[in-house]
């Protein structure tokens, strides 16, 4: 009976690391289910790439964070998807300035495949606190 208990208070200590080690389970704090790696690039601009979802708000929800916690940007400021979806790659490129060639009006979409597309940061980190994203969707 004594070993059982000892299991037990084991299982109880480990379960939340195991959970947070493999991606599943109750998470603690801000820990998004995919992985976003943004990398500067010599232009201004900065490429997205994702690792466990290609879906759109991955992409805008690393830009975003990225610019907020790391470039310490205020949340108002705009950024422009400059390089649309690149599947091969699975990267989006985005920059802080209207890109030449893209389309400025006033969108509601949250689409990557276009250039000129264009979020605040705020609204793009927003998209790290989407529901579905915890289930890997």
């Amino acid at each position: 009976m004594r070993l059982f208990k000892m299991f037990g208070i084991g299982v109880l200590v480990l379960a939340p690391a195991l959970a947070q080690a493999t991606g599943f389970g109750i998470r603690y704090g801000f820990n998004p289910g995919f992985r976003a790696i943004v990398t500067p690039l010599d232009n201004g601009n900065y490429r997205v790439a994702t690792q466990g979802s290609s879906a759109a708000v991955a992409y805008w929800c690393g830009i975003g964070d990225f610019a907020i916690r790391t470039l310490g940007l205020q949340t108002s400021q705009k950024i422009y998807v400059s390089r649309a979806y690149e599947k091969q790659t699975r990267t989006v490129e985005f920059s802080l300035s209207p890109p030449e060639g893209g389309n400025p009006k006033k969108s509601y979409s949250i689409t990557v495949s276009r250039v000129g597309e264009s979020m605040s940061a705020a609204g793009a980190q927003s998209h790290c606190y989407d529901d579905f994203m915890g289930f890997n969707f």
